[in-house]
């Protein structure tokens, strides 16, 4: 999920500050936060897309700003606050603005193995959720999504917000290219729409089962990466922090009442700020910063999600073969004094890499960041990254630094 570099930068300790304060001193021009790229909204508010959650967003003073051409929260007063809320008890995120797109037919199955770089065979249990990557034939990241399957000829795909409407277009393309029985629909606006909430955190699952006691039978048992379908809520056990949590989805007509009752349970709104530092906490990738169109899943620590060893063709699959791993994807740990932020340059004993995401850990309480460095690169190493003409120590960590509340570097 987000747009790419960044055309204007603040330090992470200053996106803090200004944060907690209201960036008054940034309302007209473009801005990076916690690593992130940001356009201020106001000379743009009536062309930007709003999920259904909008009005209750300025209801409770939420810091708005454009993302990737939707108005989405920022904070509510202090990012800060809203990371530690989800690192020790609970807080909630509106990811309306993501896409859930039905897969249906009976070539289902079919096209999602030739089109996705994971495996879709895979899911055979109803409501087991697969990460993949779909990739161009280049073998450059298109988009990272989730898979659900929902039943054997229905799946639902969960594609990034910014990149939905090429990621469609790609799909549709490649539907009729191959001449496959499938349906796409996408369910982010019109009839039948749906919206997306993540109450994501240790006690995250408990207050979702305050507030859904209906649910608790299906989802009391439910594994990570599975969800379960209860009336018209689908309610998975995944998320984008390093915490427990789950990621409902349910009518947007229903979103409203939701989000407040979860709020009344204690869940905490939180926004676009605390996920970018909970996901990179995490080691988690953000689409257009850690991976885009140019980048091979293999060099962005994705090798994971792409399954090279089945005999099934996808797309991509010649390009990876033809051209195997290049780069390492590392953890940093900022030893000296300063900031790490996308693209700075990393020098190290084996040659040069760069910075995909970088920000100051409210965790850790020190810089940290994800990096494309040499292969031979190991955990351990110390390099040098390039800040304002200054060479700063950092420490090569494995790319996760905090998952379940616990520091893991």
């Amino acid at each position: 999920m987000g747009p790419g570099r960044p055309c204007c930068t603040v330090s992470a300790r200053q996106s803090l500050r200004y944060m907690d304060r209201g960036v008054d001193s940034m309302r007209v021009r473009p801005f990076s936060a916690s690593g992130i790229h940001f356009n201020t909204f106001l000379l743009r508010i009536d062309t930007m897309q709003k999920t259904v959650l909008n009005e209750e967003h300025r209801r409770r003073g939420a810091r708005m700003v454009d993302f990737g051409g939707w108005e989405m929260p920022l904070h509510y007063g202090s990012q800060i606050e809203e990371h530690h809320a989800v690192r020790g008890d609970a807080g909630m995120f509106d990811v309306s603005h993501m896409c859930a797109v039905d897969v249906r037919g009976s070539d289902a199955r079919a096209f999602l193995r030739r089109l996705l770089a994971n495996n879709v065979d895979r899911l055979q249990l109803p409501g087991k959720a697969l990460y993949s990557t779909m990739l161009n034939e280049a073998g450059g990241v298109i988009d990272d999504l989730i898979v659900y399957h929902l039943a054997e000829n229905d799946f639902r795909v969960v594609i990034n917000a910014a990149t939905a409407a090429n990621d469609l277009r790609w799909m549709t393309a490649r539907r009729d290219e191959w001449g496959l029985a499938v349906t796409i629909s996408a369910r982010r606006e019109g009839e039948g729409a749906l919206a997306m909430i993540a109450v994501q955190g240790p006690q995250a699952r408990q207050k979702v089962g305050q507030v859904l006691p209906e649910c608790q039978p299906a989802c009391a048992g439910l594994k990570p990466f599975f969800a379960a379908s209860v009336g018209e809520h689908l309610i998975a056990r995944t998320g984008y922090t390093g915490e427990d949590g789950y990621e409902i989805t349910l009518p947007a007509a229903q979103a409203v009442s939701l989000w407040n009752r979860l709020a009344d349970a204690g869940a905490q709104p939180c926004g676009l700020g605390a996920r970018d530092t909970l996901r990179l906490e995490a080691g988690m990738n953000l689409y257009g910063q850690d991976m885009d169109e140019s980048v091979s899943p293999l060099d962005a620590g994705l090798a994971w999600t792409v399954d090279l060893a089945a005999p099934r063709d996808f797309v991509g699959k010649t390009a990876l073969l033809a051209r195997p791993q290049r780069y390492g994807f590392l953890g940093l740990l900022l030893i000296d004094r300063g900031v790490l932020r996308a693209h700075q340059q990393v020098e190290s004993a084996h040659g040069a890499g760069e910075i995909t995401s970088g920000s100051f850990s409210p965790t850790l309480q020190r810089a940290i960041a994800l990096a494309r460095l040499p292969l031979a690169a190991a955990v351990g190493d110390i390099v040098q990254v390039r800040v304002r003409e200054k060479l700063l120590a950092a420490r090569v960590v494995k790319p996760c630094f905090v998952r379940n509340g616990s520091i893991l570097v």
